[in-house]
């Protein structure tokens, strides 16, 4: 999985109008609302086509279940984008289900934006008052679990880090074992040689991706700590932020998203990658 970064791909607009009897607007009229709707991918998709005139765009207007049509319009992408009603710290993905179902059940990478973000929002900001050199991209930051890392998400990650030529933080959060919690006396340096031996881990992982793509400063922060909690303090500062989860391939009864991706999706500030994996 992840788009090469020589990907020169078609850009597909998607609308799902979802009929609710329970809406009444009778100063408008109650077909306007869908009519507004139907206006509204072949509006942007012009607006993209003169912003971006070698780009091939289209635009599709669907009836039905949006979480249903998306997940079923994704099966023939390489990626899907959705966007977020979110204009605060607190409101983000979770103002809707829509986006959460989505990435439940979704087999391929989605990338979820918080409302008012803006291409801008990825470069680094001026200094006195001029731009960064050729407009560089914020860093893309990779939450990686050493328990189970996935090649497809460490890829997606390294693909897109050198797509922009910007710099690639990794993540790695860890607790100590459960008896440093409780108190129990020991031997002050073996907090210390676990953590030279998360280190160790991180490392020894990146290692193949470097030699991949030397062209991508990695920059490893193995951290003591929740990992969501470090994730959305990394995610500040991130053009992308990049996690993994479980396939719904992979034999969940029940597809979910697991309690770290819940909160980086509710808390991150900057975009947020999801790739599946098995």
């Amino acid at each position: 999985m992840g788009l090469s970064p020589t990907s020169h791909l078609p850009l597909r607009l998607v609308q799902v109008w979802e009929w609710q009897p329970y809406v009444h607007a009778p100063l408008v009229g109650r077909d306007a609302p869908r009519l507004w709707s139907e206006h509204q991918p072949g509006d942007a998709a012009r607006k993209l086509r003169n912003r971006y005139p070698d780009l091939d765009v289209t635009a599709d207007h669907f009836t039905g279940a949006p979480s249903e049509v998306l997940c079923d319009v994704a099966a023939e992408s390489e990626l899907l984008a959705i966007g977020s009603a979110g204009v605060d710290g607190l409101a983000g993905f979770l103002i809707g289900s829509v986006a959460l179902a989505t990435v439940a059940h979704i087999e391929q990478p989605v990338v979820l934006v918080r409302g008012g973000t803006t291409a801008d929002d990825e470069h680094l900001p001026t200094v006195d008052g001029q731009p960064p050199l050729a407009m560089a991209f914020r860093p893309v930051v990779l939450g990686l679990d050493l328990s189970r890392p996935s090649d497809d998400v460490i890829r997606f990650a390294c693909e897109t880090a050198a797509l922009r030529a910007a710099p690639l933080r990794v993540v790695h959060g860890w607790n100590p074992p459960v008896y440093f919690a409780y108190g129990v006396a020991v031997d002050p340096s073996w907090q210390a040689d676990m953590g030279a031996q998360e280190s160790d881990a991180l490392r020894s992982a990146l290692r193949p991706w470097r030699e991949k793509y030397p062209g991508i400063d990695v920059i490893e922060h193995s951290v003591v700590g929740r990992p969501a909690h470090h994730l959305v303090e990394a995610g500040g500062d991130a053009g992308l932020l990049v996690i993994g989860r479980r396939s719904p391939r992979s034999g969940a009864a029940y597809p979910h998203i697991g309690h770290v991706s819940h909160a980086v999706l509710h808390h991150c500030p900057a975009p947020v990658a999801v790739v599946p994996h098995t």
